[in-house]
């Protein structure tokens, strides 16, 4: 049963303040995630190494990475790693952030995928501040000849967030396309 009172008030919500409790409830969802999963692999992958997938689809192995994607910007000298992927991402997440609560020209979907990148971007740097530099990733997938880096469930948060954005655009796009009259 809904409490029609907290409804209500929902419903009553300046729009800086439905965005900020948005936000906030993304937040909350891809942390608990992501850093859940990370302290489930460390704990247990450190000791048996790798889990194979079934099918020889991929495998579960432990890497903490001191880059990002891919492992773009490892062999960086440590002190500018850090200002790269630590301090510039932290002050490109802060910017995205603030858009996102001041910004009122979004689209409910252009937001969303915004917010699952900045959810996911979040749980990285997390890592980051707290690993000393380093972030967990620890899926590793194969089709054939075919496979991934080893990644992280933020990965795939920031990935599903950048899927959004890329349909929303297709979507007003084609929107805006005349069509051909016969």
């Amino acid at each position: 049963m809904v409490d029609q009172d907290a409804l209500k008030e929902l419903l009553n919500m300046k729009p800086i303040q439905l965005r900020l409790l948005i936000l906030l409830l993304i937040l909350g969802g891809a942390v608990g995630c992501d850093q859940t999963s990370k302290t489930l692999a460390r704990r247990e992958l450190r000791h048996v190494g790798s889990i194979s997938l079934p099918g020889g689809f991929g495998e579960l192995r432990l890497a903490e990475n001191p880059g990002s994607f891919l492992s773009f910007g490892d062999s960086l000298p440590a002190p500018l790693r850090i200002a790269l992927l630590t301090i510039g991402v932290g002050a490109g997440l802060l910017g995205l952030v603030t858009y996102l609560v001041r910004s009122n020209r979004l689209g409910f979907y252009s937001f969303i995928g915004f917010a699952l990148v900045w959810a996911g971007g979040m749980s990285n740097l997390i890592d980051r501040v707290t690993r000393k530099g380093f972030v967990t990733d620890f899926v590793f997938l194969r089709v054939g000849p075919f496979h991934t880096g080893v990644f992280n469930a933020a990965d795939v948060i920031i990935m599903a967030g950048l899927a959004v954005l890329v349909c929303d655009l297709w979507k007003q796009r084609h929107s805006r396309t005349p069509q051909p009259t016969s």
